[in-house]
């Protein structure tokens, strides 16, 4: 009886440390559609950046470039359950972020042609090695994912789970033309809380367009070796979200070599520059708002000297309270929480798209490419600036 008794608790026990994937098979995510890359990197496939390619770009640069930000697996599968196992360099997490948006996983699913969120992969604390069932019981059929890697974490290793006699195939990306966003913390993804709901990825999944996120935590300062790097990249517009991280000196300095080096690569591509905000603490901080206002008088005058340079195909948006004027928007009075995200997202200033479409027509004639008419849809959503992480 004794023997039988330690049997039973031995099979209890047993039940309760079965490893999560006893019953799932897992594919090496390198195997699908990676969106979100503008260039390959040898050195790891989930970095955004060849950094040993462009290895002038500053050490931070080069550090942050390794993060997986706007970096989205794109498949399908007919397994009711999806599950992921991933290991990221780093083990902590920042303090104004969650753990899933600073090194964890989130999850969207194509519904009747809408993307909406079905669960995230939550880190373990201290751990760098993670294994999670991010969805589960799905009805039956074949349906399309896309897997938003971790913001801030350089992701080592990423397999996805399937449902063992399930299939799992590399889906096409949904996502149309490239559109490279360089810039600050709040385009890197400070403070959403997903990396789903940073808000090039909600821009992409709202127009169809892919937003490259080049967003730098506190780091987006347009150096001439990231001038350089950018020349680079086959895009069909770029967004310079840039402002908030140099110093006004910087923006005076920087911005007309940043400029300048993308039109000599690329002749007739869109530039758009972005004026910030003035972050939330800027309304009490005196010290803070006159830097925000000096910064952004900086980045007007040097479009307006660009402009009269005759430099063509180059637009301003301007700051319209982004986050809005309740001063509820932020998280920590630089970075917007989700709040400030969605306000950013979805605010729209017809009298922008009106000035910017115009000034199109009059520059490129009647004529102009089906992305300037995409670029009427983007900026209904208009991305407004980013903040230096603190």
């Amino acid at each position: 009886m004794e023997h039988r008794n330690l049997i039973a608790v031995l099979c209890l026990i047993s039940a309760f440390i079965l490893p999560i994937n006893a019953e799932l098979k897992y594919v090496d995510a390198s195997r699908l559609t990676l969106i979100g890359k503008v260039m390959p990197t040898p050195e790891n496939v989930y970095h955004r950046v060849d950094t040993v390619k462009y290895n002038d770009m500053p050490f931070q640069v080069k550090r942050l470039f390794t993060h997986s930000a706007g970096l989205v697996v794109s498949f399908k599968t007919n397994s009711p359950t999806v599950a992921a196992r991933w290991t990221t360099k780093g083990k902590g997490v920042m303090g104004n972020v969650t753990p899933i948006c600073d090194r964890g996983l989130d999850l969207y699913m194509n519904d009747g042609g809408k993307w909406i969120p079905v669960g995230a992969g939550t880190p373990s604390a201290g751990k760098a090695e993670q294994e999670r069932v991010i969805t589960k019981n799905l009805k039956p059929g074949v349906h399309r994912f896309l897997l938003y890697l971790p913001l801030f974490e350089e992701v080592c290793s990423l397999e996805i789970g399937v449902d063992e006699g399930s299939f799992i195939e590399a889906e096409p990306s949904p996502f149309r033309h490239t559109v490279l966003m360089y810039g600050s913390s709040i385009l890197h993804g400070a403070c959403a809380s997903r990396s789903g709901l940073a808000y090039p990825a909600r821009m992409s999944r709202n127009t169809g367009i892919n937003f490259v996120n080049y967003g730098l935590s506190g780091n987006g300062k347009m150096e001439a070796a990231v001038a350089d790097m950018l020349k680079d990249i086959d895009a069909d517009a770029f967004i310079l979200d840039c402002m908030p991280n140099p110093s006004p000196e910087e923006i005076t300095e920087r911005t007309q070599y940043l400029v300048n080096t993308i039109r000599k690569y690329h002749q007739g591509t869109p530039i758009i520059m972005i004026e910030t905000y003035m972050r939330e603490n800027g309304y009490s901080d005196q010290a803070v708002h006159d830097r925000c206002t000096r910064q952004g008088e900086a980045f007007v005058k040097q479009y307006e000297l660009l402009k009269k340079q005759g430099i063509k195909d180059l637009y301003l948006i301007r700051d319209n309270h982004a986050i809005g004027t309740d001063h509820e928007g932020s998280v920590d009075g630089t970075h917007p929480n989700d709040l400030g995200f969605d306000r950013m997202v979805e605010q729209s200033d017809y009298e922008d798209i009106k000035e910017i479409r115009n000034q199109m027509i009059k520059e490129k004639g009647s004529n102009f490419s089906s992305l300037f008419l995409f670029m009427e849809i983007v900026w209904r959503w208009r991305p407004m600036g980013g903040i230096m992480l603190v």
